[in-house]
């Protein structure tokens, strides 16, 4: 199993720089493993050869709607000189200079939906939120969608009840897909409330013309890229602030992959929540996209040609990473959940999140990114930290 370790760690000048300048340059090629890896060596090292499959094809619709979004004369200088507003902010590390509060007052429309046994509610308000570059304002003015926010809300509706927030990965909006993937009808039958939101550029919230949710992503930008976690994590905190006005007390938080990602960083941002639990997270997206190929071919040439090394575009992305800024949320709320055999988020960028969050849990399953083998261990202990931090009566 290696072991991740920063550069130069133990000095006193390495001590005080950021992150991203102390991981090791080539942190995307070190090899890695975890002690699952002798234990069921098969399904490993198996849904591990599955997924490098699996992930070309991702990794070639990322390529292409990042490519498509750098067309034209001087475009690709113009969006590297308007990155370069975001490092010296997430140098600074003050997660309140660049997540700011979002409005008291904002109405949050509930429209109840059929269903089973469960009570839910559709949720959606007029996002306010305003990119924090100037330079990503007017693109992000011209949307319509994108700027209504959604999720869905599964409230018992006879007094207020402990809720998990449930954010999705990319391209996997579908609530019956997360609501399956993490047991979600199981914990509300344990008397949980659930409210599972709907990430910008997804579902609800993808521009008309998107060749698929999630496409707004990549498809707009690297600008606007950055600007996509600060939009959800603003978002995230209405949806919040409408729960604690309904007399909701603990509040906590789960994502897989991307969802888990911005887990993490909600957990760096707002002190309310009472546990985190991130899923299979990319917590270093540039050494996710290096690793990956085509994404890391069209990367490599993007930062030759601006010359960009690795740990200064890791800089440029870092003001919504949430290993640049200290979490109020003590280790022993927070679990992180990793496939042994994920070749999408390999295991050392979970390692990285656990050492950034001291005292918090990591819990290995032997399957994949999407393969969650072992899912039941992993459920109860989720439920496990669930009724520690948040009971239910």
């Amino acid at each position: 199993m290696n072991e991740v370790t920063m550069a130069g760690e133990g000095t006193s000048e390495r001590s005080r720089s950021p992150w991203w300048e102390r991981l090791p340059e080539d942190f995307w090629l070190q090899a890695d493993g975890t002690w699952l890896d002798a234990v069921h060596p098969l399904k490993i090292h198996g849904t591990g050869a599955l997924e490098r499959v699996m992930r070309t094809s991702l990794a070639t619709t990322v390529a292409t709607a990042m490519l498509a979004s750098l067309k034209g004369k001087g475009r690709i200088q113009e969006e590297f000189d308007a990155l370069r507003f975001y490092e010296p902010l997430a140098r600074v590390g003050d997660a309140s200079k660049v997540f700011l509060p979002p409005s008291a007052d904002l109405a949050v429309e509930a429209r109840p939906l059929p269903g089973d046994d469960i009570r839910r509610f559709q949720l959606s308000f007029a996002s306010p939120f305003e990119p924090l570059n100037p330079y990503a304002r007017p693109q992000f003015e011209a949307m319509q969608r994108n700027r209504v926010a959604h999720a869905q809300h599964w409230c018992h509706g006879d007094r207020p009840r402990p809720t998990l927030v449930v954010i999705h990965g990319f391209a996997a909006d579908p609530h019956w897909l997360n609501a399956h993937a993490l047991g979600l009808k199981g914990f509300y039958r344990r008397g949980y409330d659930i409210l599972l939101f709907t990430y910008p550029h997804h579902g609800r919230r993808a521009e008309s013309g998107s060749w698929f949710s999630g496409q707004g992503l990549f498809g707009r930008g690297l600008v606007s890229f950055n600007e996509a976690p600060m939009h959800a994590i603003h978002d995230l905190r209405v949806f919040i602030d409408y729960l604690q006005r309904r007399g909701v007390e603990r509040i906590g938080a789960t994502g897989i992959s991307l969802g888990g990602y911005t887990a993490a960083l909600l957990a760096a941002v707002d002190p309310r929540l009472a546990y985190c639990i991130p899923v299979v997270p990319a917590v270093s997206p540039i050494d996710v996209f290096l690793e990956w190929q085509p994404t890391g071919l069209l990367l490599s040439l993007l930062m030759r040609q601006q010359g960009v090394g690795v740990a200064e575009m890791r800089g440029l992305l870092a003001v919504h990473n949430p290993l640049t800024y200290a979490s109020p949320l003590d280790g022993r709320r927070m679990l992180i959940i990793g496939g042994a055999g994920d070749r999408v988020t390999m295991p050392r960028h979970l390692r990285l999140l656990q050492r950034h969050w001291p005292g918090s849990a990591l819990h290995w399953f032997p399957g994949n990114h999407i393969l969650h083998l072992g899912r039941r261990e992993y459920l109860e202990r989720m439920g496990e930290l669930m009724e520690r931090c948040s009971p239910t009566p």
